[in-house]
């Protein structure tokens, strides 16, 4: 583990029931990591026996406020003074990996993060448009001089004022989807948590937003984002994030309107610190 490293890197992921994803991710990471910090949200599967099985992971379990609030909290568990930040649906690639190691193995370093390009298959393949691919992100970086923000779900690293950063090359391949079906599945989820989370901060329902801000999805994804270019997953992808955009002022108006004080499918403890 050690050879001519001179820095020690901490893995940092969040889980909640992901039996099914958890081996892969820990298996491409185990190989560079010093340590493993793995933060469940109380999973009843076998995340936790799975986890435990690697001896680099260090397992701790905690109720799940937001996922930027987890995340941080996922970060605040290392030891070491870099950290590689990971969702259990993804992986490290080779080229990735060596680059992290050269890193790890070099004499000096100049910046504080890391950007990586991530990769998602889909639909039978990797997803290199529609506003799917490069999309690099912050997830390598010092400890103290970078945190988790954004709009949860879809939370976002940013390094502190006047810090350094770079971009690393080799990709994240996310799995995110086991079907078309899980897409949606996880499009009714996220759009519920956004939903609540703005409402919660005091947005109210538009009926024009309601009407525009689908139909402009679709036009950004599909043709300016060159979703036509990744073919009929391409044409989903751009219908989905479409459907995704209306179902969150559609939950707003039920907020709104006072027919529901939580959407259905957002988690009792979602907010507790």
């Amino acid at each position: 583990m050690e050879g001519n490293r001179k820095r020690k890197l901490s893995v940092a992921i969040i889980t909640f029931n992901e039996e099914k994803n958890i081996r892969d991710c820990l298996l491409s990471v185990s190989s560079i990591a010093d340590e493993i910090i793995v933060l469940d949200s109380l999973s009843t599967d076998k995340t936790k026996e799975i986890a435990t099985s690697f001896p680099e992971v260090k397992f701790y379990e905690s109720p799940f406020p937001g996922h930027v609030e987890q995340k941080n909290k996922a970060i605040s568990h290392c030891t070491n003074d870099w950290v590689l930040s990971l969702d259990a649906d993804e992986r490290v690639d080779g080229t990735l990996q060596e680059s992290i190691i050269s890193f790890l193995e070099s004499d000096t370093v100049s910046v504080d993060g890391f950007k990586m390009a991530r990769l998602t298959y889909h639909l039978g393949g990797w997803i290199r448009h529609s506003g799917w691919y490069p999309q690099r992100r912050f997830r390598l970086f010092r400890k103290d001089r970078a945190k988790w923000v954004g709009e949860n779900p879809h939370d976002y690293l940013v390094l502190g004022e006047g810090y350094v950063g770079s971009v690393m090359r080799g990709n994240i391949l996310h799995y995110s989807f086991a079907d078309f079906s899980h897409q949606i599945t996880t499009i009714n989820q996220f759009s519920s948590i956004v939903a609540y989370t703005r409402f919660s901060k005091g947005q109210k329902f538009s009926f024009f937003k309601t009407i525009t801000k689908p139909f402009g999805k679709f036009i950004e994804i599909y043709f300016f984002k060159f979703g036509f270019l990744d073919g009929i997953p391409g044409l989903f992808i751009a219908i989905s994030s479409s459907f995704s955009t209306f179902l969150k002022y559609a939950k707003i108006y039920e907020l709104d309107k006072k027919l529901t004080s939580r959407p259905s499918n957002v988690r009792k403890d979602y907010g507790e610190k």
